[in-house]
């Protein structure tokens, strides 16, 4: 059993290990033979050439820790307020949003009608807010919550709190936060793997280069390879240009660079991962 695990894992580490050789290979020896495992020619060129827009690189990757970090604690307070209201009883009105909620599952009003909203009513256009408002609620994981909240935080325990005359911000904050921490650690994961990856909001909102985060950069950065890779024709200037770019190499370095930090930051989170999940679906 250990060994199948064993393999399962290396399947699961062996392409990002593989991007990484790909990426210190160099570009003439990828031209020659192809993809590797072991490079037969090692070269940090990909990365030279990346780090000659390090300055543009180190904003975007600012950008992208700020929206990060601040997004996930606005969607899950968000989220877990949401989800702890219509997980009680006691509120009147939970079957009703927890409808509104689910019926955004199914329907959306369409791209259009989103961003006449994002940029003329909540006027969020070159605003980092519109990197962070537009992934804050999400339905599926409200449900989650909610049924983590109604398994894992007893109702006797609540009541007993209100009985001393606690309110329901201090039940939430003192009693009902502790208790789901696997709960939240989960959503955070998620929450923080969708804003770290997010590109399509700042492609729509950002027009500004000191607010284009790294994946928007990044693909930026491919287009403009592909660009001149598909041009080669037009001119002597572009051919000189191209053959100075490692072009594969640098590919793979983007993809290393992008997710070298949010894989170094999921062993944190793993422990509550796992239990946060299981504890939501499956009644003890």
């Amino acid at each position: 059993m250990n060994m199948v695990l064993g393999l399962f894992s290396l399947m699961c580490i062996f392409p990002f290990i593989y991007v990484i050789m790909i990426s210190l290979t160099d570009e003439e020896t990828l031209s020659r033979n192809g993809y590797q495992i072991i490079p037969e020619t090692w070269s940090l060129e990909a990365y030279q050439y990346l780090w000659q827009m390090k300055e543009q690189l180190l904003q975007s990757y600012s950008i992208t820790i700020v929206i990060t970090i601040l997004g996930t604690i606005v969607s899950v307070l968000m989220i877990s307020l949401y989800a702890y209201a219509i997980s009680r009883k006691q509120f009147k009105y939970r079957g009703f949003f927890t409808f509104m909620a689910f019926f955004t599952m199914l329907f959306s009003g369409g791209l259009v009608p989103f961003y006449i909203v994002a940029t003329q009513v909540l006027d969020l256009r070159n605003s980092i807010w519109a990197l962070i408002l537009p992934l804050a609620m999400n339905a599926f994981y409200i449900l989650i919550m909610r049924t983590f909240f109604q398994r894992s935080v007893p109702e006797s325990i609540l009541e007993s709190a209100r009985i001393d005359g606690a309110s329901e911000l201090r039940i939430f904050v003192q009693i009902v936060i502790p208790l789901s921490l696997p709960g939240l650690a989960t959503i955070a994961l998620f929450s923080t793997l969708g804003y770290w990856n997010d590109w399509f909001n700042a492609l729509l909102f950002i027009d500004e280069p000191h607010l284009v985060p790294l994946q928007s950069l990044l693909m930026k950065i491919e287009n403009n390879i592909e660009f001149l890779r598909q041009n080669t024709l037009a001119g002597g200037l572009q051919n000189e240009l191209l053959s100075e770019i490692p072009q594969d190499a640098s590919k793979m370095a983007m993809v290393v660079i992008s997710t070298l930090p949010i894989a170094i930051a999921y062993p944190f989170f793993q422990k509550y991962f796992v239990r946060g999940l299981t504890i939501g679906g499956v009644k003890e």
